[in-house]
């Protein structure tokens, strides 16, 4: 290899060196976000050249991806009933600001494991970014107050069960009902009543690490995702109740592990020295070659 190419070879070693140590404080300072999930850089060599004798010499590394791990997390028990996590490897369905309602197609959702919801003052189940959270036919989570019926005016949700089903208190303090619509007056708690009525929704991935991150701990479903492009529905957008749940009064962590990060920034930095001296050796060599010619 060339005295020049040894250069190039270094340089390219700092420079994804230096997007890897990005990648790692992205993730050290995400360690308290909830439903973070961390991610991890992947490199491969560039194409080597033949320097004949059926030799060959590399030229250098490149970023071959940077991929999110979602890796199991702890989950933080709260106060709150509309604080949800997912025990399995499902996700909350949003609907982006830009989409009209319903959402046409469950690939058309934003997906998040950040399960940190409210009702606001339209009462509409959202997240802290004001992103509405979809039931089970594709629409906003939102509840009715016509101020006329006390014993179906929504109040305050009491409860969320694993598979999904909502159940709130109404205005005048004592009746409950279940969440019926996006915009609907609540029934009755019945059993007849829970097997027909709305949910909130989940939807799965094929293969998470092609989901896009959107920040807000959000992510885009792309099509190497897998994420299905049918319409949401009762019987596929619920928890299975076995692998899959809805944890209420729980919120999922972030899963980077503080000491394995800074492992990996400890062997970045070292790896980031290593190429920064290539370069100044080979910088030493060249003034030594133009030494000897004058």
């Amino acid at each position: 290899m060339s005295i020049t190419g040894a250069m190039f070879t270094g340089v390219s070693g700092l420079l994804n060196n230096g997007e890897a140590m990005n990648v790692i404080g992205n993730n050290i300072s995400n360690v308290n976000t909830i439903g973070f999930k961390y991610g991890r850089t992947l490199f491969s060599d560039m194409l080597s050249a033949n320097i004949g004798n059926d030799s060959q010499v590399g030229r250098g590394v490149q970023m071959q991806k940077v991929e999110n791990i979602f890796g199991s997390s702890s989950y933080e028990n709260t106060e709150n009933v509309t604080d949800l996590g997912i025990q399995g490897n499902s996700f909350f369905a949003l609907k982006p600001p830009t989409t009209a309602a319903p959402v046409a197609a469950q690939n058309a959702a934003l997906l998040s494991r950040a399960g940190a919801f409210h009702v606001d003052k339209t009462l509409t189940m959202v997240n802290p970014d004001g992103y509405q959270v979809l039931d089970t036919a594709g629409n906003p989570i939102q509840f009715s107050n016509t101020g006329a019926a006390p014993a179906t005016d929504f109040a305050k949700i009491v409860k969320i069960e694993p598979n999904g089903l909502i159940t709130y208190l109404a205005q005048d303090g004592i009746t409950t009902n279940y969440y019926n619509a996006s915009g609907g007056v609540g029934v009755a708690t019945t059993p007849a009543n829970a097997a027909t009525v709305q949910r909130l929704a989940v939807v799965s991935a094929a293969d998470v690490t092609g989901l896009e991150k959107a920040g807000g701990s959000l992510y885009t479903p792309t099509a190497s995702s897998g994420v299905s492009a049918a319409a949401f529905s009762l019987a596929g957008n619920q928890p299975n109740g076995t692998s899959e749940k809805i944890l209420s009064n729980s919120l999922e962590q972030s899963n980077v592990d503080m000491a394995s990060q800074f492992v990996k920034m400890i062997i970045t930095q070292r790896a980031y020295s290593a190429n920064s001296k290539t370069i100044t050796t080979a910088d030493e060599m060249t003034q030594e070659i133009l030494s000897l010619k004058r």
